[in-house]
């Protein structure tokens, strides 16, 4: 009698995460055409804001991602990402650290390198396209953006330290070259442009922040500081739908196995300043 082979031991976590697979496997080609489907066109500057294992299985990862937005928007389209680096700030503006501490950290927090800086809480995609060849990224510590294409430069050129996410910020420039914001599995909480809107808007509890970043002034190391807006984010998805609801343009459509949306910064931003002023009572 032939000797019977020892069954393979299944390890239930893996049998598991396997059955959890989505039904195909998600291509540059499939995503490309679904963003084509959603209203991404080429020439179109857009800010994007994705999560990537929301979009399912995806063959190659953040760099098939950032490969379909390239064919989705062509060569004279430009991609803009928040590359933000919030391990740069202030430690009383992140509460983070023992106060005992903060002495410490200020004095030995890296120099923003823009072309070394980590982003963080960015996601893995504007991670990558912040190394991509050709990308710039503006001068600002915490709240850079970054772009690449045929308006980089006129996007990443001007971000005031004291101006964030307000009128001498890359917000603006998105403003004024009337971009589109890409949501790819994303909720309209991470709109960044929204920001621009609280900076036009008036609301009881508006105020500024300190915050500070270690900067080269001079040849040296130096500890600088300024005041900032304290933003929000709470009421966005509700200003979003109420957009939407008074007519404002948003599509809709899967990406991949996400859901997506694809909306228009100038109006939106336009809508929203009131709407803040209106809505935010405290």
């Amino acid at each position: 009698m032939a000797a019977t082979r020892p069954e393979k031991p299944v390890d239930p976590a893996m049998e598991e995460e396997t059955s959890m697979l989505p039904q195909h496997p998600v291509t540059r080609s499939r995503l490309a055409s679904d963003l084509g489907e959603l209203g991404l066109s080429t020439g179109t500057t857009v800010m994007v804001h994705t999560s990537l294992k929301s979009l399912g299985w995806v063959v190659g990862g953040e760099q098939t991602v950032l490969d379909a937005l390239r064919d989705a928007v062509g060569p004279s389209g430009t991609l803009v990402m928040p590359a933000q680096s919030w391990q740069l700030c202030d430690p009383a503006f992140l509460g983070q650290a023992p106060a005992a501490w903060w002495p410490t950290i200020r004095d030995h927090l890296p120099v923003y390198a823009p072309q070394v800086t980590p982003t963080r809480t960015m996601g893995v995609v504007a991670e990558l396209f912040r190394t991509v060849p050709g990308t710039l990224r503006s001068g600002h510590p915490h709240r850079s953006i970054s772009a690449n294409g045929p308006h980089a430069v006129a996007i990443t050129a001007t971000h005031d330290l004291d101006s964030p996410v307000g009128e001498r910020s890359p917000l603006k420039a998105l403003y004024d070259l009337d971009a589109s914001v890409l949501l790819l599995g994303t909720t309209p909480a991470k709109i960044t442009a929204l920001h621009l809107a609280e900076h036009r808007a008036r609301w009881p509890g508006k105020h500024l922040v300190s915050n500070g970043a270690a900067l080269i002034r001079d040849g040296h190391r130096t500890w600088v500081t300024w005041e900032e807006l304290h933003v929000e984010d709470d009421d966005f998805i509700e200003a979003v739908d109420a957009f939407t609801a008074g007519g404002g343009r948003r599509h809709t459509a899967p990406v991949g196995d996400a859901p997506a949306q694809l909306l228009p910064v100038r109006a939106l931003v336009d809508f929203a300043a009131p709407w803040f002023s209106a809505h935010r009572t405290r």
